[in-house]
């Protein structure tokens, strides 16, 4: 069972994903499903698992995910990388399990959908009756409004949702999976960096030399100080867009400075999670935003969530929702192709963990 310890393996490893292109496959939903999953989103074993796209029920908005095969890899950076900071080692081996991730970060139209309730009112105007499929779905607590536009002005219509917290983006999460029928969470911080090398050990997918980050990312150097629409550059070799730059991503785990000295020497660690222990701070975000410079761009760069990260918030408490001054946060999703049980969920923290701070 995934715990803190490097050790621990996590048989319902996987990663899943999803939203962003709309690039339609050549399967379609199933139209009779209230789930309407696509058939190519079906999968026993790895050989079996296929790109697909998932439309939510009673709109149109749709996202696609991308299958990554499970194997191992060296996480975390050489000493000698430019632009290493001190937690991204040592380097060393670790194995994943298969799971599908989005192709994309998670876009407004996407996540406006749980968070202003948009399905919700799509199904009255057509007048159909709660099913319970529906009644599922409306049972996970959505966000209270917004008390400012959290888009800041930086667009909406197909770009990356921000300024969410990691409660947030996990509740998102819990409402697409009972939305669907498949089961959805944020990725791990080893698998997101096992996706986002793609099979490289370079500084980036792409290599080493960062005056070619043009071509793949939105940085501080490029961006024009905002977020841009998703999948406007040059994909990584497995297909995945924007995993540098654009907006940094969530992942599952709390940042421990010294976590990968935890590591085994002697053999791959299997699925390593830094389980969150209840504070709210730190926890990870991972791939860079338009607001970073190159080197916090590459597929080693960790970075910490910090209190500053909502320090405008006006309200007391403060927000579970929103991170007034995190313009550059967002997430994708992930779904492994074995999911976890009932106990897994609660005992590796994978539900949308509300910090005491901000229990009401």
């Amino acid at each position: 069972m995934m715990n803190s310890s490097w050790q621990a393996g996590w048989c319902c490893a996987g990663l899943l994903s999803a939203i962003c292109c709309l690039t339609l496959l050549a399967a379609e939903p199933d139209a009779k499903s209230p789930y309407l999953r696509n058939p190519d989103s079906e999968a026993k074993a790895e050989e079996e698992m296929k790109p697909y796209v998932q439309q939510i029920r009673d709109t149109d908005v749709k996202f696609e995910m991308i299958p990554i095969h499970g194997g191992e890899f060296l996480m975390g950076s050489p000493e000698d990388e430019e632009g290493r900071k001190e937690d991204e080692g040592p380097q060393h081996l670790v194995k994943v399990a298969p799971f599908w991730m989005g192709k994309c970060e998670v876009t407004w139209d996407e996540y406006d959908t749980w968070r202003l309730s948009l399905d919700v009112q799509r199904r009255k105007l057509i007048g159909r009756q709660n099913d319970d499929v529906d009644k599922a779905a409306d049972a996970v607590t959505r966000a209270t409004k917004e008390y400012t536009d959290m888009t800041f002005g930086m667009g909406h219509d197909g770009f990356p949702a921000i300024s969410m917290t990691q409660v947030a983006a996990k509740m998102y999460c819990e409402w697409l999976t009972a939305k669907t029928g498949h089961y959805y969470r944020l990725p791990t911080e080893a698998e997101w960096e096992y996706a986002c090398r793609a099979g490289t050990t370079t500084a980036y997918s792409f290599g080493d030399d960062a005056s070619q980050l043009d071509e793949y990312a939105w940085s501080y150097d490029n961006s024009d100080e905002t977020y841009h629409k998703v999948g406007l550059k040059k994909p990584n070799p497995w297909g995945l867009y924007d995993m540098h730059g654009n907006v940094a991503e969530w992942v599952l785990d709390r940042y421990d400075p010294t976590f990968y000295q935890q590591a085994p020497k002697d053999a791959a660690a299997v699925a390593p999670y830094c389980v969150p222990n209840g504070e709210e701070y730190p926890r990870i975000v991972r791939g860079g935003s338009w607001n970073d410079d190159p080197e916090e761009l590459r597929s080693a760069a960790r970075t910490a969530s910090t209190p500053d990260w909502k320090i405008q918030d006006p309200q007391l408490p403060q927000s579970i929702w929103y991170l007034t001054d995190a313009h550059f946060v967002g997430f994708r999703v992930v779904r492994p192709l074995v999911p976890p049980t009932k106990e897994e969920i609660k005992d590796l923290v994978l539900y949308p963990d509300i910090p005491e701070n901000l229990r009401k």
